[in-house]
């Protein structure tokens, strides 16, 4: 577009002159975008530098682990340390674990997460489809289920057997030496110690067994069935225990075969998922009371509070109390 012409000036030469300067001007001002512009990519550039460089420190300093449940997020924290950071999904004793719903929050956290660690067994079967959405190259995926051989199908409170966490905590371990070599030595030490307080946890099971091998029990659901067979307990109602578990309604004789061992005195403690309740499992826990049979809850989230040890240690104490007592 033509600069409009000074209105004092009429001559020719006016002219060449006010065109001189308007290519000067035009010119000069191309010269300080282009300068600017340089300017303004070379700060972007630093600073997105300067991010990289930032997060590949950050990752560097701690591996960030997802676990679905948050005792295997609490066994993570005692394998990783001070190097890890550790997101627990499932953490709330006072929820039902079989109503969770996932949200945003939950895919996030997915979305970042390094090491992903579920219980499998169709227990948590919202995982695998979290997952399937959001891929990561680097991610590791450490299923309890596969571990110790577990499929869908069986019982899926896998932390109550006793070979589960420590094969986690074995291959955790494994994993962080891996993708952290600087600090291979502080995950070994860190496995050890944690082997070295299960294996007291281990001690106590096998006491109890020494005991009370044979001791006839039952539950209202299978949540404590591998700690209980550990302990050479004689697990009764088990088909009753699967039918609550997956919210179907047992068979009447499955109903009356259950409240007549407790009516009868043929079993010793009445086991109880103390995180679902409903009428039925009221009920029943009426009548274990009136027929004096002992109740002890069981949950399926580690307790606030509590570690796996603490945990672990006082439901085996509470076990062995009943049992002394009715001696």
């Amino acid at each position: 577009m033509t600069a409009p012409e000074p209105p004092h000036c009429r001559k020719p030469h006016c002219n060449v002159i006010t065109l001189h300067v308007e290519c000067d001007r035009m010119r000069n001002q191309k010269e300080f975008t282009m300068r600017a512009g340089s300017r303004i990519l070379s700060i972007v550039g630093a600073a997105l530098a300067l991010s990289l460089f930032t997060g590949t420190a950050s990752a560097a300093e701690t591996v960030h682990i997802v676990a679905a449940e948050n005792f295997y997020g609490d066994l993570a924290q005692q394998i990783g340390g001070k190097h890890v950071s550790v997101t627990s999904i499932l953490s709330n004793p006072d929820d039902d674990p079989h109503l969770f719903e996932t949200s945003a929050s939950t895919a996030r956290a997915l979305a970042g997460a390094e090491i992903v660690i579920y219980n499998g067994a169709d227990y948590d079967p919202w995982m695998g489809k979290l997952l399937s959405a959001s891929t990561a190259q680097d991610r590791v995926t450490i299923v309890a289920a596969d571990l110790v051989g577990a499929k869908k199908g069986d019982n899926p409170h896998l932390w109550y057997n006793p070979k589960t966490l420590p094969a986690i905590a074995s291959t955790l371990a494994a994993e962080l030496e891996k993708r952290d070599p600087a600090n291979a030595s502080e995950y070994k030490a860190n496995l050890a110690t944690f082997d070295a307080a299960f294996g007291e946890i281990l001690e106590k099971i096998a006491a109890v067994k020494a005991k009370y091998a044979g001791t006839p029990v039952t539950a209202t659901e299978p949540v404590f069935g591998y700690m209980a067979e550990a302990m050479g307990f004689v697990m009764l109602n088990y088909d009753f225990q699967i039918a609550t578990m997956n919210d179907t309604e047992p068979s009447p004789k499955q109903v009356a075969d259950f409240e007549d061992s407790l009516k009868n005195g043929k079993v010793k403690i009445l086991f109880y998922n103390s995180q679902v309740t409903d009428q039925t499992t009221t009920r029943l826990l009426g009548l274990a009371k009136a027929s004096n049979v002992k109740v002890i809850g069981v949950t399926e989230t580690e307790p606030k509070g509590k570690t796996i040890e603490t945990w672990f240690s006082g439901q085996i104490a509470e076990v062995e109390k009943t049992l002394m007592g009715q001696k």
